[in-house]
């Protein structure tokens, strides 16, 4: 019990953490679009970080920090797809948005394919955009609480003897303590012992827990 709530605290912590100091990072080498897309997002009390190129982003932006990114696609150096390429190869799943005012439907389906959360075309409305804001933003949110959770999951399941590890490894295949025991060599009494330090030591109030746990661990 007193692993979950300490990975609880955490897991909360965290998300005040993340949720205070998530950012919209607005990439346009237009100066008025990047003007009115800031103000907009301002004035629903979203913070927001202005590029003029994707070259200055990748200087000024650091993977640590939440938000989600609304990228211009044609931009001088640097272009919105380039960018992404860029990201994508730096292992940084920050959500894109790509706006465009040429409705380049290729860009879109390259864009898209590539991971983008969305491809909002010029002129857009207010709304629109602002909703796929802050979906972007939950997004990025899910994904960080959801690295935050693997890493606590890790460190409990790291506390577990080679053993222990091979009783896991067996009774989350759904094998009885009676079959573990057999494969194992030990008997059915110390595999009890060794199953109950498992989800002690995972902080697993049931089997089917244990099995998420290990589950949510594979996640990209």
């Amino acid at each position: 019990m007193q692993v979950r709530e300490h990975a609880r605290r955490k897991s909360d912590q965290s998300d005040a953490t993340l949720v205070e100091n998530q950012t919209v990072f607005i990439v346009d080498d237009d100066a008025a679009v990047r003007e009115a897309i800031s103000m907009l997002l301002g004035s629903v009390d979203l913070r927001t970080e202005t590029y003029d190129s994707g070259a200055a982003f990748l200087d000024g932006y650091s993977p640590e920090r939440s938000g989600c990114l609304v990228l211009d696609v044609r931009m001088r150096g640097l272009g919105g797809l380039e960018l992404q390429q860029v990201l994508n190869q730096l292992n940084y799943d920050i959500p894109i948005i790509f706006i465009t005012g040429h409705g380049d439907v290729s860009l879109a389906v390259q864009a898209m394919r590539a991971g983008a959360f969305d491809f909002v075309e010029k002129p857009f409305r207010d709304q629109y955009l602002l909703e796929r804001v802050n979906q972007a933003l939950q997004l990025d949110l899910d994904r960080r609480r959801g690295r935050v959770e693997r890493a606590v999951i890790q460190s409990q399941l790291a506390r577990l003897t080679p053993r222990e590890r091979e009783v896991m490894e067996r009774i989350v295949q759904g094998q009885p303590n009676k079959v573990v025991a057999i494969e194992l060599g030990l008997s059915e009494r110390t595999v009890e012992i060794h199953r109950a330090k498992v989800m002690a030591k995972a902080g697993a109030r049931s089997l089917a827990e244990l099995i998420g746990m290990l589950a949510r661990c594979e996640r990209p």
